[in-house]
C-alpha cells in the first residue's frame, strides 16, 4: 500500500527526534573532552604530569567532566520543565501578545482570517495567534508539542509590510510544520541547546570576571598570577565558543532541510509561489532579525527566516539562503522579483502575486512538490464535504490518506464559502468561551423540538459561562439550521481557540455536560458520539501529550480494527449483506489470505470505539494509512457520503492526528 507524503514525514519528524539525542549527546560528550582538555593543561603539574587518558581517570579530569555534564543536564533540564506549558509558553517568553479572537486591527484580523481558512481548509483546530509588537523585522513560527495546543506567532513587520497573498504563503509554511511534527521536534529544541549553550553563557560571565579581576590583582601581584588568570580566560572562552558552535550546528543539521520542504508544501497548499517568494524577498530586503528578546539565538532554528545574525552563515545558518529558497520554488523567480523591486512599483503593490486560484507558473515546482506531498487522487467537482454524486463503475480509487495533512483548492473554496456563509453575530459568538460552550449544547438539541431543548437544558447546573444561557442559544440556533449539518465539524474548529482559555475544571464540567446532554435519550447518535470524542481528544486530561508509538504491526491491533471498520461498513451499507461485503473488502489488507473471512461486529457501543481508536492511534505513522483508507472505502463504496459518515469519518481522522480536509465525494 503506499503512504503518502503526510505519514513519511510523520514517521521522519520521529526520526529526527532519535538524530536530535544523538547529536546532543555527541555535543555533551564533545564538550566535556574540550574542557576537559583545558582542565588539563590548567592542572597537568598538579598531577604530576600524566598523559590525558590517565588524567580523565584522575581526580582532576572526573571532577571537571561531572561539572560539565551536571551543568549541561541541569541547563536542559530546567528549560524543559518551563517549556512544559507547550506552544502558549514558548510565545509569552518572546514577549509575544496574544490575538483577541474579535480583535478589530486591520492587520491582525486579516491575519486571522487567513488562518482560519487555512485550518477549516486542513480540518485542524485553529491555532492561538500572538504578535511581536516590538519587532519591525519580517519574521514568524508555530509552537506547541501537538496540533490540539499549536500557537502561531508572527512580528509585527510581518503584519504591516506582507501583503495577503504573501502572508498567506508564510502561513501555508507554517502549517507544514504543524502538519510534520516539527512544532514538538523544535521546542525540545530550544530544551536541549538551553543547556549546552548555557556553557557559553557561563563561560562568558566568568571569563569577563576574570579578566575584571585579573586587571585589579595585577597591580598587586606578580606576573606569574597574571599568566594564570589569562590561562583561565582563555579556558573560559574556549568553553563558550565550543557550547555555542555545537548548539548552532545541531540547529543547522536539524533545521535546513525541514524549512526547504515547507516551502514546498507552501506552495502545494497555496497553489500561488509569488506569496511565499514574495515574503521571502522581503526578508532579504528588510530583515527577519528578533531585536527585542534575548531568546533569538534559541529560537532561530524555529522561524520562518533567520532570527538571529551570526558568524560562518554557511555552515551555522539554521536556513538555506533566501536566494537558494526562492530559486527552489521557481526557477527565475528571483529574477523577476528583482525586476519589479527595479520598477519601483508602489509599495502596497510591489511583490503582488497572481490570484489565489491562479496556479500558472508553477510547473518547474510540481515535481518537487508532488515528491514531497503526494498528489490528491480522484476527482472531486464539489465542494461541499456532504456533496453527493453516483460516480461511474469505473471510477478511480479514492485514497483518503493522501488528503491527510494537505490543503487542496476544493478544501480551500469550502473553507471560503463557510466562513462568507456564517452569519456575523454567530461567528462573533464562537470566539468568546460562552458563546463556544454553548455552541456544543447548540449541536445537541439543534434538531428537537423547543419544549424538550428547554428541558434538556434544564439539567444543566447553573454556571456563569458553563450554564445554560438562552440568549446565546437563540442566535446560534438558527444560524445552525440556516447552515446545515455540514459545518457542524468546522464550527468546533473555529471555536478551539476559545475553549482552550477555559480552565482544567471548567474543560472537565463541559465534558461531563456534554455527555449529560447526550444520555438524555438513553440512544447516542453517530454525531454525538463524534462530538463527545472531539472534545475528550482536544479538551480532556492529557490532550496535549504526544501518543507514542506502540504497535509497529497489525496483528496486535486486529480487535480495534475489526470494531472500527464493522461499524463503518455497517453505517454505510443499506443491508446487513452489504455491509458483510463491505466488511471483508475493508479488512482484507489486514488479515492474511487463508484466514477465514470474520462477520461483522453485532454492536459497537461509544466506549469501544474510543478505545479502538486510542489503540489505533497507537500505530506508526506508516501503517496508518491503511486504516484511513480502508475507512474511506466502508463509506465510500456507494458513491456517496452521509452526513452521519462524513462525522463518522473525520472523528476517525481526528483520533488518529491525522488532520483531514472536508470530505470531497
Amino acid at each position: 500500500m503506499a503512504h503518502s507524503g503526510f505519514f513519511q514525514r510523520q514517521a521522519h519528524a520521529r526520526r529526527n527526534t532519535s538524530l536530535l539525542v544523538f547529536l546532543f549527546l555527541t555535543a555533551v560528550a564533545l564538550i566535556t573532552l574540550a574542557v576537559c582538555l583545558v582542565g588539563y593543561f590548567v592542572t597537568r603539574s598538579e598531577s604530576s604530569g600524566l598523559a590525558f587518558h590517565h588524567w580523565l581517570l584522575s581526580n582532576h579530569g572526573l571532577l571537571t567532566g561531572a561539572t560539565v555534564i551536571l551543568l549541561i543536564g541541569l541547563g536542559s533540564l530546567l528549560r524543559w520543565v518551563d517549556l512544559a506549558g507547550g506552544g502558549s509558553r514558548v510565545a509569552k517568553m518572546v514577549g509575544a501578545r496574544p490575538i483577541e479572537p474579535d480583535t478589530r486591527d486591520g492587520e491582525e484580523r486579516k491575519l486571522r482570517n487567513v488562518v482560519e481558512e487555512m485550518a477549516i481548509a486542513s480540518g485542524v483546530p485553529v491555532p492561538e495567534l500572538y504578535v511581536m509588537d516590538q519587532e519591525t523585522g519580517i519574521n514568524a513560527f508555530v509552537a506547541g508539542y501537538t496540533a490540539n495546543e499549536a500557537v502561531m506567532v508572527v512580528t509585527h513587520g510581518a503584519l504591516t509590510q506582507l501583503s495577503r497573498d504573501e502572508l498567506q504563503g508564510v502561513v501555508a509554511h507554517e502549517f507544514s510544520h504543524i502538519f510534520n511534527g516539527d512544532m514538538r521536534l523544535n521546542v525540545r529544541l530550544i530544551a536541549l541547546l538551553a543547556g549546552i549553550l548555557m556553557i557559553g553563557q557561563i563561560g562568558g560571565f566568568l571569563m569577563r570576571a576574570s579578566f575584571y579581576r585579573g586587571h585589579r590583582i595585577g597591580r598587586s601581584r606578580d606576573g606569574r598570577a597574571q599568566a594564570a588568570m589569562g590561562i583561565i580566560g582563555l579556558a573560559l572562552l574556549v568553553i563558550g565558543y565550543v557550547g555555542v558552535f555545537f548548539g548552532r550546528l545541531i540547529q543547522a543539521a536539524v533545521s535546513r532541510q525541514r524549512e526547504m520542504l515547507a516551502d514546498a508544501s507552501s506552495v502545494q497548499f497555496t497553489r500561488n509561489p509569488d506569496g511565499i517568494a514574495g515574503a521571502l524577498f522581503k526578508i532579504g530586503l528588510k530583515g527577519g532579525y528578533l531585536d527585542t528578546t534575548s531568546h533569538a539565538s534559541d529560537m532561530n532554528h524555529m522561524c520562518f527566516g533567520e532570527s538571529a545574525r551570526m558568524k560562518f552563515t554557511s555552515l551555522l545558518a539554521s536556513h538555506p539562503s533566501i536566494d537558494d529558497r526562492i530559486n527552489a520554488i521557481q526557477p527565475g523567480m528571483l529574477a523577476r522579483l528583482r525586476s519589479r523591486l527595479r520598477d519601483t512599483e508602489p509599495g502596497a503593490t510591489l511583490y503582488r502575486g497572481s490570484a489565489p486560484g491562479d496556479s500558472s507558473g508553477t510547473s518547474a515546482f510540481t515535481a518537487a512538490a508532488s515528491e514531497i506531498l503526494g498528489p490528491v487522487t480522484g476527482q472531486a467537482a464539489r465542494t461541499s464535504p456532504l456533496a453527493s454524486r453516483t460516480e461511474p463503475a469505473n471510477r478511480p480509487v479514492r485514497r483518503f490518506s493522501n488528503q491527510v495533512g494537505t490543503i487542496n483548492r476544493q478544501s480551500e473554496d469550502f473553507a471560503l464559502g463557510f466562513l462568507s456563509r456564517l452569519p456575523a453575530t454567530f461567528r462573533n459568538l464562537l470566539y468568546t468561551r460562552a458563546g463556544a460552550v454553548q455552541l456544543c449544547y447548540a449541536l445537541l438539541i439543534s434538531e428537537l423540538p423547543r419544549d424538550q431543548q428547554r428541558a434538556r437544558l434544564n439539567g444543566l447546573a447553573p454556571h456563569p459561562v458553563l450554564g445554560s444561557q438562552p440568549d446565546l442559544l437563540e442566535k446560534l440556533l438558527p444560524a445552525l439550521d440556516s447552515i446545515g449539518d455540514g459545518v457542524r465539524f468546522p464550527a468546533l474548529e473555529l471555536a478551539m481557540p476559545a475553549l482552550r482559555k477555559l480552565d482544567p475544571e471548567e474543560r472537565e464540567m463541559l465534558i461531563a455536560n456534554v455527555q449529560k446532554l447526550v444520555a438524555a435519550d438513553n440512544r447516542v447518535s453517530l454525531f454525538e458520539l463524534a462530538l463527545t470524542s472531539f472534545l475528550h481528544r482536544h479538551l480532556g486530561t492529557g490532550a496535549d501529550r504526544v501518543v507514542p508509538v506502540r504497535y509497529k504491526s497489525y496483528r496486535p491491533v486486529l480487535p480495534a480494527l475489526q470494531r472500527l471498520l464493522g461499524l463503518l461498513a455497517r453505517a454505510g451499507s443499506p443491508s446487513l449483506v452489504e455491509a458483510e461485503t463491505v466488511y471483508r473488502e475493508a479488512m482484507a489488507g489486514f488479515i492474511d489470505a487463508g484466514r477465514p473471512p470474520e462477520e461483522v461486529p453485532e454492536k459497537v457501543t461509544m466506549r469501544q470505539l474510543q478505545e479502538a481508536l486510542v489503540v489505533l492511534n497507537g500505530l506508526s505513522p506508516l501503517l496508518k494509512p491503511a486504516v484511513i483508507d480502508a475507512c474511506g472505502h466502508c463509506i465510500t463504496h456507494d458513491g456517496k457520503v452521509e452526513p452521519r459518515e462524513y462525522e463518522l469519518m473525520r472523528l476517525v481522522a481526528d483520533q488518529m492526528d491525522c488532520p483531514m480536509p472536508p470530505l470531497l465525494v
